[in-house]
């Protein structure tokens, strides 16, 4: 099996996409958030939206793209890698927002081919929302084609074993359990509107080579994101202006993570959370993550 590097360059878009309260709140909801800034509409401004929410109406793009570009049996091969969001300002309640996803790049890797999926959200008025670089990992695939230009290092596909596993450790570094419940990657497909049924269907997640249904790396991330925010003095009302993470380990349900994180740290950027999320068994599941966090 091969993706050729004629798959570099397919576009397809733009979807339209009305935000409204109900979808903001249900995508809060089913990450166990419970503060008022999520779900009091009567609040000044309008309720906010979680960081992550922006992976919700991407995902209709990323399954056009892999209809596009990709043999259905190629496409079942693909596992969540890599994840880059750009925030531009937040979605809001009455936003109708456009998405562009463009296939950016093309790479070899040991395991299989390595492509990045870039996405590019406008409002109705023509101004960026968010961008993200969605990487996928197409296990057992070959493939033609360039390199991203800001790759991930060869020697952590070639040995895996670099990761962040063992460094969320000592002083400067907090650590809190969160418990996975059984129904959550159910609960998540629904409220995110994010459908794919290894996350939901254990015949079909036997069936693609998986020891059981697993949490999607979307929810895995956003949980440790909502863990780091609370640690925030402005709490999860701490607007952010980048995400970026890498994923590991499987995430069982029921199951718990262990999130584990510093506190911010001065960049040219601007403020850095650095964080990790560690499966049951002690793996990274998310591994070399960062927030940006916006003045």
């Amino acid at each position: 099996m091969r993706i050729p590097a004629s798959a570099i360059g397919i576009t397809v878009g733009p979807r339209e996409h009305e935000v409204d309260a109900r979808w903001l709140m249900a995508y809060a909801a089913a990450l166990g958030e419970s503060a008022p800034e999520f779900f009091d509409t009567t609040r000044p401004g309008g309720i906010l939206g979680h960081p992550l929410f922006p992976v919700c109406y991407e995902w209709p793009l990323a399954l056009d793209v892999r209809a596009k570009a990709l043999p259905d049996d190629v496409a079942v091969r693909g596992v969540h890698a890599t994840h880059r969001l750009t925030v531009h300002r937040p979605p809001r309640a009455g936003d109708r927002l456009r998405t562009t996803a463009t296939v950016a790049a093309l790479e070899p890797r040991t395991p299989g081919a390595y492509l990045v999926l870039r996405m590019e959200t406008v409002d109705a008025a023509g101004h960026a929302v968010s961008t993200t670089e969605y990487g996928s990992l197409y296990l057992g695939v070959e493939c033609d084609g360039a390199p991203h230009p800001n790759p991930l290092p060869r020697e952590e596909w070639e040995h895996g074993t670099l990761s962040s596993h063992g460094r969320g450790q000592g002083e400067g570094w907090w650590s809190v359990d969160v418990p996975v419940a059984l129904a959550l990657a159910h609960v998540y497909t629904e409220c995110a509107r994010i459908w794919n049924p290894i996350h939901t269907d254990r015949a079909v997640a036997r069936g693609a080579g998986l020891p059981d249904i697993i949490l999607h790396g979307t929810a895995t991330l956003a949980l440790a994101i909502s863990q780091a925010l609370r640690r925030q003095p402005r709490g999860v009302a701490t607007p952010v202006r980048a995400v970026a993470a890498r994923f590991g380990a499987m995430v069982r349900l029921p199951s718990r993570l262990v999130v584990r994180g510093q506190a911010p740290r001065p960049s040219p950027a601007g403020a850095v959370v650095r964080f990790e999320a560690l499966a049951e068994d002690g793996r990274p599941a998310v591994r070399d993550a960062e927030l940006v966090l916006a003045p």
